[in-house]
């Protein structure tokens, strides 16, 4: 009895790994661009103690990777919005200065008058941070090149390349997530770069990319964890119960 008890408190805080990444999941269901990643993993632990040496045990590790699967594209019609095509990602600046990656793609231009996303990264060009001068309408093609025009100049204005999107395409390449929530190239140092291939990354304009994660396909994976936790509970208090009346017997005797 001892033993099945010890193997229901393991299966519970195993589980609890699981459970961690999935409630990340869910409180993410909103967030533009938000991608889910490989929730856990199994590895096997030698079990130090009495007993043979062959004793080993299965332990749940979590695998943060990202799992690149488009999430809804929701057209906005505002010029400054972008979604990322395919497997293209965009290169941002964390706040701890490293280069970093994302698909968040609602832009801004901050009070210091450089390009920004919504969660307050600043978006990357090829020469650096994109400054956009003060008054003028941006255009972005699909290529990730940014335009500008004087709206109040009179006759045809000419669009003026302000900068071009670090735009990496992550075909092949594994992304882990970073303690700040954007992605990093995984088992590699912060701020390692992707290297450029011959896919051609590409953004759409005047949209925005939706989370990739099912809301009703997370729901039922928390329900069934939360079946099996209550499962495991009742098999500890069963088995205290015949512990109990096992005592008794004995006393009896």
């Amino acid at each position: 009895m001892d033993r099945l008890v010890f193997t229901s408190n393991a299966t519970i805080k195993e589980q609890a790994t699981a459970r961690q990444v999935l409630v990340n999941d869910l409180a993410n269901v909103s967030t533009l661009g938000f991608k889910s990643s490989y929730d856990v993993a199994l590895q096997s632990v030698k079990v130090e103690g009495a007993g043979f040496d062959s004793r080993f045990q299965a332990q749940t590790i979590s695998r943060d990777l990202i799992r690149m699967d488009p999430g809804p594209v929701m057209a906005t019609g505002r010029p400054m919005d972008v979604a990322m095509a395919g497997n293209t990602v965009l290169t941002v600046q964390a706040p701890n200065g490293d280069l970093a990656f994302t698909r968040r793609g609602d832009l801004k231009v901050n009070i210091q008058g450089q390009l920004e996303n919504g969660s307050g990264h600043l978006v990357l060009g090829e020469a650096g941070p994109i400054t956009i001068p003060p008054g003028l309408m941006v255009s972005i093609n699909p290529d990730g090149t940014i335009y500008a025009r004087d709206p109040a100049q009179i006759g045809p204005a000419p669009d003026v390349l302000i900068d071009r999107f670090r735009l990496r395409d992550v075909t092949g390449v594994s992304l882990a997530r970073r303690s700040d929530g954007l992605f990093k190239v995984s088992e590699k140092p912060d701020g390692t770069d992707i290297a450029l291939t011959d896919r051609l990354p590409q953004v759409i304009s005047q949209a925005l990319e939706g989370s990739n994660v099912s809301a009703i396909e997370a729901m039922t994976r928390l329900i069934d964890h939360s079946r099996s936790f209550e499962t495991q509970i009742r098999i500890i208090k069963e088995m205290k119960g015949l512990d109990e009346s096992g005592a008794s017997m004995m006393k009896a005797a």
